[in-house]
């Protein structure tokens, strides 16, 4: 895909960066290859098929015309089966190049995810969710164009070129003429492209501003519903659409001319047959380029939007490899070390700032936890209970120090494997759009139902799971809006505890909840964690809590308290 070095050094530029994005999203297509060639070989042989038949048809006219009445009879006998074979080819053309679309863009939306999960371990953080959304579902789409509207029909017509050629090589400079204008419609994507690379950045930028100005107030309709912001909301989302749409006329007419372009070349290798006939030419031969012309003429005529779309796909991995490329929070060990013997945990000399130009959250922290330990960590805001529970989970790393899990560091096990020994509840535990099954298995993808049912009832919540009408297929809506508080964070307790994890952190567990549910949650809490590690990071406690041992986090360090 080398870009036209008669180009201006700003659009070439921009075309080798293109360039080498699209490579790099071909090359997270190679476990599709096999689908992606054989689409590729389905639609030229539906295309060649395509010329046969207006061949074989220009053919059979040009020999009754030439006075060959039964060559001509012949040619049309040979035109019935090819009838029959090219709507068949086309219906196989669709559905082997589409199949092979969508095996290709689910890839590369798990590949998009897996990456996003290595970096935003902590949560999305500074990046807006809508935009992420767009970025997963709009841009992975746009590189549909890549294969769909590019690889496809530029094969199609390469191949239709050479049989135009090949078919009228015994005149020269009738082959030269019409087939240098569809030479050139093949090489008007290439051209058209980094021109269109500016415009369809603009687009997919504007699309993935729009995505997250429409989901930010949405996913806090309640607090923008009580401060009358929908309005502000609704002109902001307006104002972006604008933008959008601005963009995309932008785009939309670098498409209609380059559509007028590859329209214009088709006329042009129609008026160049025309011109060989009228000139002396032979009849037959003009009838057969005429014909051949004809049938090119549906492929070459899309090649121009094939710009545009290569474009658009540009620009669509140029957004995922911003996301995907950005720089990972810790690194995995080369050789992780393996799983250790025991679960007591260290700390010694902790240093840690979550950014270098943010102030330190722990500036020589020690502490202490054999097993079975029962450990409070009070402390108000800010001052680092959550950050600790991150750095035991491995979803942060140090900046100097270390931490040991059964007398192994930390820095030298996979994140699973100490994920496998250290399970959180945190304070807004969130439960999915899914079955009360589907969010238990996530701790457990293989537990089987009566072990779902043993949590439940150690959780406290099993009486009113079984009392629902679909039981464990019950749907727990989007954020667990189907239950209140305190059962949706049973429902949180009871995924924890099917973990096997023998170290527990509870994360302000109780967070929301009124006294009296809150006091219930912390006696079945105390009761059902008992034979475990247990990392409890409070504000304060309500004395229903019974740690064997309590510290405050105090100027990075942790220091001892009585309660």
């Amino acid at each position: 895909m080398a870009v036209p070095s008669a180009l201006p050094a700003p659009l070439r530029a921009r075309g080798n960066a293109m360039t080498a994005d699209l490579l790099r999203i071909l090359g997270l297509w190679r476990g599709r290859r096999g689908w992606l060639v054989a689409g590729l070989a389905v639609t030229i042989v539906s295309a060649l098929l395509g010329a046969a038949l207006l061949a074989l048809a220009g053919q059979a006219v040009a020999d009754v015309l030439g006075g060959a009445a039964v060559a001509g009879a012949v040619a049309f006998l040979l035109l019935r089966p090819l009838i029959a074979l090219r709507p068949a080819a086309r219906w196989g053309e669709r559905m082997m190049t589409h199949a092979a679309t969508f095996r290709a863009l689910a890839d590369t939306r798990v590949w998009f995810f897996r990456r996003l999960a290595d970096r935003l371990p902590s949560g999305i953080g500074l990046r807006r969710s809508g935009d992420l959304l767009g970025r997963l579902v709009s841009d992975v789409e746009a590189l549909d164009g890549l294969y769909l509207k590019v690889m496809v029909p530029v094969a199609a017509a390469l191949a239709l070129v050479l049989v135009v050629v090949a078919l009228l090589a015994g005149h020269p400079l009738l082959a030269a003429a019409v087939a240098l204008p569809l030479a050139l419609a093949l090489a008007l994507p290439l051209l058209l492209a980094p021109g269109a690379a500016r415009a369809a950045a603009e687009a997919a930028e504007a699309q993935g501003r729009l995505r997250a100005t429409a989901v930010d107030p949405l996913i806090g309709i309640e607090d923008t519903l009580a401060a009358n912001a929908e309005r502000q909301a609704g002109a902001a989302l307006a104002a972006e659409a604008v933008q959008l749409g601005r963009a995309q006329r932008r785009l939309a007419g670098r498409a209609a001319l380059a559509g007028a372009g590859g329209t214009l070349l088709g006329q042009a290798a129609l008026l160049a047959a025309l011109a060989w006939g009228l000139s002396g030419g032979g009849a037959g031969v003009t009838v057969l380029a005429l014909f051949l012309v004809l049938a090119t003429a549906e492929t070459i005529g899309v090649l121009p939007r094939a710009g545009t779309a290569l474009a658009a796909a540009g620009a669509g991995a140029r957004r995922l490899f911003e996301a995907a490329d950005a720089p990972a929070p810790l690194t995995e060990p080369a050789v992780p070390a393996g799983l250790p013997g025991g679960h007591a945990i260290r700390i010694e000399g902790l240093r840690f700032a979550w950014t270098p130009d943010r102030p330190l959250v722990f500036d020589g922290l020690d502490l202490d936890l054999p097993e079975g330990t029962r450990l409070a960590i009070l402390g108000p805001s800010g001052i680092g209970k959550s950050s600790l529970a991150a750095l035991l989970l491995k979803l942060a790393a140090p900046q100097a120090g270390r931490i040991t899990l059964g007398g192994v560091d930390l820095a030298s096990l996979a994140a699973e494997d100490v994920r496998r020994r250290i399970a959180c509840l945190t304070q807004d535990a969130r439960l999915f759009d899914d079955s009360i099954a589907a969010n238990l298995r996530i701790a457990a993808p293989l537990a089987p139902e009566a072990a779902l049912w043993r949590a439940l009832d150690r959780a406290g919540i099993g009486a009113l799971v079984r009392a629902l009408p679909e039981g464990l297929e019950t749907r727990c809506g989007e954020g667990g809006a189907r239950f209140s508080g305190g059962q949706a964070r049973r429902l949180a307790l009871a995924r924890v505890l099917l973990s096997a994890a023998p170290v527990l952190i509870l994360d302000e567990p109780t967070a929301g909840l009124d006294a009296e549910t809150e006091r219930a949650f912390l006696e079945t809490l105390e009761e059902v964690t008992a034979g475990r590690t247990v990392i409890l990071i409070a504000h304060r406690l309500t004395g229903v809590e019974r740690p064997s041992r309590i510290i405050r986090l105090a100027g990075g360090r942790a220091l001892p308290a009585a309660g």
